[in-house]
């Protein structure tokens, strides 16, 4: 605009110019002729050809001073125009900064009004002021509270005034923050408020944020102290950082922080550098496997999953103690290997196929039931490739369509259950071939050779035929009931003792039924109530016996005697003549049992009758061989000897009745006491040694020096060895010798005494211990027969056994056996401690 301008000058100059001179505007129109004038119109021509040349070259100055002037111009309004777009970008770029925050900047330039920039809203609640906002801001009072509102007032005062700046956070009256800023900047006031609610709000969320991270650290910090399991962190250098509770029990540190302090590692070095090397060699973005390695923890070798992370500031780590589980898995190898080892002695084949139809594994039994080559089944050949093998070599049986065949043996591949099925052999066998679903896919085959079984089987029924024909000839009534109480079998003397027709017995009646139809001719109710216990009760199955009379006098010896699988045999003897012939012989016992109890009886009576005057003959003859009453002559202390003699063989003889009548009245009963068993036997030598003098016998005693003492009665125990010594002196002969031998062992005590004499026969041996048995095989000896009597009775008194061994020639030797009792006293005492030991543990 400014050239234009220019440009008109120029040529408003120029016709002035044109004016001046007189001349007429020349026209310079295209194409317009000059006037044609004369000589002197020539000069003029001259003249303005001159003045025309000099308005040329004036147009053309003019028109070069306007081009330079239109440049300048031009070049001028280029670089107002990018002062121009660099103070718009300024003011972009300031109304961006202002609009980043929630903020109001108020400047003053001088007394002029304050100017107000930025979000102007934010003290009145985002409502934005049509006019005076400036003043309604400055309006402190009106949305501060009143003390930060006259504090501020000061302050703003004191900036324009004197140039003061300040900092301050105020409050409105809404509850938000205001942080407001006034200083001085190139001449002007700059008052700046900006909200910080926001931030006090972020920064809580921040803190709280914070917090719940570190109770979330607290609480991990927890958790990982309470696993069992060692946990531990480094830091970049490799140093322990943190360890749990785990950690310090089994490196058996006093505290973490000593465990930490100290350096205590639970991995030795190579455990560590080989965890280093795993690590290297592993890619980054690859698993992190344990390693399994072997550490001492606690003080014992434990057997370690070890797993160490890298983490940003270090590595985290975590040993898993896996010893049992290691312990588990050798016990459940070494199962596998000894089930491995059972299968294959086992007498089934056994062959299992994987999910692609592979041999995995089979037994001797199943290569022997084949005859197959060992190398060929370790090539863990495929099942349809066995069956095809097998087929070749003749050892399937034929099958019209075997593809078919095939197929549908594969297919218990796709079963969910157990498929059973009879394979016929060429070679005549049969098998039984059980196919079994395993778990992870597959089947394991069962062969069961059953030809035997079948044989039996054919064989077991053609017996039971003929068993059954058997039974059905015999004569005595047989019955079988099952299981469930149903008559299974009766044969044809059942069905004629109790006259039961052929189809009731078919129709399998119940052994109730079957009572009741017996129960006419057999009325008594006993009897029938065993047999149904017998056949259908829920106790225990024992055998019974019992006996029916029927009421034409006919006695049945009824025997139930249970059979496998809950069946019941009933067998019927008639046996009324056995039980006449018992009846007769137990009415003659009791007679023989009423006449030895009257024998025993009048000997007892007798005995205690005989022992008073005895026991004054015994006395007053004491009293004449003392001579207390007057001298005697040599006949008269012979005979008083002899009365002595007698008398005292008659005591011993009535006391022997009188403790066989205690015994078998059952009033006697034994006096224990620990008595020495050397001691007894030379107590009991003491009353033989006259007789073994007069004998001219020789006495040898085999008694061990720690034969030690026995709780019996001494009393008991003299008085048997004294019998048995006297029964040995009246069957021995003059220079023989009597050996006394005592041994003991765990738990008994054996007391024998032996003879050289002429022993005796079996016949006689067999009866020596009963009672009134007295046999002298041509000795002197006499007696009554109670002497080993007596003996075995107070043996077995004490709970031991008597017994003899004698051949003729050879001598006789008797032999009693006492258990060791231990004394009741010792006994509640060993009991007590036992029970205080047991309470201890």
């Amino acid at each position: 605009m400014a050239v234009d301008r220019a440009a008109r000058r120029t040529a408003g100059a120029g016709a002035l110019f044109i004016a001046a001179v007189g001349l007429p505007a020349p026209s310079l129109a295209a194409g317009a002729d000059l006037p044609s004038w004369g000589f002197g119109s020539h000069m003029h021509n001259v003249a303005a050809a001159a003045i025309f040349g000099g308005l040329v070259a004036f147009a053309t100055i003019v028109a070069l001073l306007y081009l330079s002037e239109r440049s300048r111009w031009t070049r001028r309004e280029r670089e107002q125009a990018a002062a121009l777009d660099a103070l718009s970008g300024a003011h972009d770029r300031a109304e961006m900064l202002l609009a980043a925050e929630r903020q109001i900047i108020v400047t003053w330039d001088g007394r002029s009004e304050a100017v107000v920039e930025g979000d102007v809203g934010l003290a009145f609640d985002g409502a934005r002021p049509a006019s005076g906002s400036a003043r309604r801001i400055l309006a402190f009072g009106s949305w501060l509270v009143p003390a930060d509102a006259e504090a501020v007032e000061a302050a703003v005062e004191a900036l324009r005034v004197r140039g003061t700046s300040f900092r301050a956070t105020l409050r409105s009256q809404s509850g938000g923050s205001i942080e407001a800023q006034g200083q001085a900047v190139a001449g002007r006031v700059l008052l700046r408020l900006r909200e910080t609610t926001e931030d006090r709000r972020q920064i809580s969320e921040l803190r709280e944020t914070l917090e719940d991270a570190r109770r979330g650290l607290s609480a991990l910090a927890g958790l990982l102290d309470a696993i069992p399991q060692p946990v531990w962190r480094r830091n970049r250098e490799g140093s322990l950082a943190w360890v749990n509770t785990a950690y310090v029990a089994a490196v058996e540190a006093t505290t973490r922080e000593g465990a930490i302090q100290d350096g205590i590692e639970l991995l030795d070095r190579p455990a560590r550098e080989m965890i280093a090397r795993e690590d290297a060699q592993r890619r980054p973005a690859g698993p992190r496997p344990a390693l399994r390695l072997s550490a001492v923890v606690a003080g014992g070798r434990r057997i370690l999953d070890v797993t160490e992370t890298a983490l940003e500031g270090g590595r985290v780590g975590i040993a898993v103690d896996v010893s049992e589980l290691e312990s588990v898995r050798a016990d459940l190898q070494r199962q596998m290997d000894a089930n491995v080892r059972t299968l294959d002695q086992l007498p089934t084949a056994v062959a299992m196929f994987d999910a692609g139809q592979r041999l995995i594994f089979h037994n001797a039994a199943y290569r022997q039931l084949w005859d197959l080559d060992q190398g060929f089944l370790d090539a863990r050949p495929l099942d349809g490739e066995i069956l095809d093998h097998l087929r070749a070599a003749r050892k399937l049986e034929e099958h019209a369509d075997f593809r078919s065949w095939k197929q549908g043996v594969l297919a218990a591949y796709r079963s969910a259950e157990a498929n059973p099925a009879w394979w016929y052999l060429p070679d005549g066998r049969t098998l039984r071939v059980l196919a079994e679903p395993n778990p992870q896919g597959g089947l394991t085959y069962l062969f069961d050779d059953v030809s035997d079984r079948m044989k039996l089987e054919s064989q077991y029924n053609a017996l039971m035929r003929v068993q059954a024909e058997t039974l059905d000839t015999l004569k005595e009534p047989v019955a079988v009931f099952g299981a469930d109480g149903r008559l299974t079998f009766a044969n044809r003397a059942f069905a004629a003792a109790w006259r039961l027709d052929h189809e009731s017995l078919e129709a399998r009646p119940h052994v109730e039924a079957v009572i009741e139809a017996c129960r006419v001719l057999a009325p008594a109710d006993e009897p029938w109530l065993d047999i149904r216990d017998a056949v259908v009760g829920l106790e225990s199955r024992t055998a019974i016996a019992c006996k029916l009379e029927m009421v034409d006098g006919t006695v049945l010896d009824c025997t139930a005697q249970p059979l496998p699988e809950g069946a019941t045999l009933i067998t019927l003897i008639d046996v009324t003549a056995s039980v006449n012939v018992e009846r007769a012989l137990t009415e003659k016992n009791d007679a023989l049992e009423k006449a030895a109890q009257l024998r025993d009886t009048f000997v007892h009576h007798v005995s205690y009758e005989l022992r008073s005057p005895l026991t004054n003959i015994i006395g007053f003859t004491q009293l004449l061989g003392d001579e207390t009453v007057g001298a005697l002559n040599a006949r008269q202390r012979e005979y008083s000897d002899h009365i002595m003699r007698s008398s005292g063989a008659l005591l011993v003889i009535i006391n022997d009745i009188l403790d066989l009548a205690s015994i078998d009245a059952g009033s006697l009963e034994l006096q224990r006491e620990t008595v020495d068993v050397q001691a007894t036997i030379e107590a009991a030598l003491l009353g033989i040694e006259d007789r073994l003098a007069e004998s001219d016998l020789s006495l040898v005693l085999d008694v061990p020096d720690d034969i030690g003492s026995v709780f019996v009665d001494g009393k008991r125990v003299r008085q048997i060895l004294f019998n048995l010594m006297s029964n040995a002196v009246g069957f021995s002969s003059a220079g023989q010798s009597i050996t006394v031998q005592a041994r003991r062992t765990a738990g008994d005590l054996v007391l024998s005494v032996r003879d050289r004499g002429r022993g005796m026969p079996p016949e006689i041996a067999a009866h020596v211990f009963d009672r009134f048995e007295s046999h002298t095989l041509g000795t002197r000896h006499r007696g009554v027969g109670l002497g080993l009597s007596i003996v075995r009775s107070f043996v077995e008194l004490h709970g031991g056994r008597v017994s003899l061994d004698s051949r003729p020639g050879a001598g006789t030797c008797v032999s009693c056996t006492f258990p060791i009792v231990q004394p009741a006293s010792h006994t509640a005492r060993g009991a007590e401690s036992e029970a205080t030991e047991e309470a201890a543990e």
